[in-house]
């Protein structure tokens, strides 16, 4: 009778053991780098297939639950920076009164307000500009004033243009331009 419950145990055991790795080698956790920065929630390879969560790829992601669909939001953003009338992307280390121009073309769908911001290499973000949008355009152009900022150290210095999809939401980071501080 004892043989019989260890023989039953056994076989529990090794059925539960080779489902586990089983289902280990169908569903991996993967690291996924989006411009060199690990996302978050990382992503999983399955039966051969990368799968990522959307809101890692930027823009905003929107979940229809009715047609079981997914619509992410992201324009076409071309930045550009201006000192006076002169473009510009490194700089060196200290003081620059300048303003940034962005180009935005294809945007699908209504959104409520832009922003931009620059993040210095400690990753501390400071907002240049925001603005609400009256009218809607699928491509418009978003000049910010000028703005006197201190690139106080050497390094990368990222300048980021955000669409906020309505009054309720948070900003998302749809386009960004690195400016690279020099010592002199």
């Amino acid at each position: 009778m004892k043989w019989k419950r260890v023989l039953l145990c056994v076989t529990v055991f090794s059925l539960l053991g080779g489902s586990l790795l089983f289902a280990d080698s169908v569903n991996e956790k993967i690291r996924v780098l989006i411009n060199g920065k690990e996302a978050a929630d990382g992503g999983y390879l399955i039966d051969g297939t990368t799968y990522v969560p959307v809101r890692e790829a930027g823009g905003i992601a929107r979940w229809d639950s009715n047609n079981k669909r997914v619509t992410v939001i992201k324009p076409n953003v071309h930045i550009f920076l201006f000192k006076g009338d002169t473009v510009f992307g490194n700089v060196n280390v200290g003081k620059l009164k300048f303003n940034v121009f962005s180009q935005v073309d294809s945007l699908t769908a209504d959104v409520a307000a832009v922003k931009v911001t620059i993040t210095n290499p400690n990753g501390q973000v400071k907002d240049i500009q925001s603005q609400e949008l009256t009218t809607q355009k699928d491509n418009f152009w978003f000049r910010t004033y000028d703005f006197t900022y201190d690139f106080n150290r050497a390094g990368k210095y990222q300048v980021g243009f955000h669409i906020k999809e309505n009054a309720n939401s948070n900003y998302v980071l749809v386009a960004e331009k690195i400016i690279t501080a020099l010592n002199n």
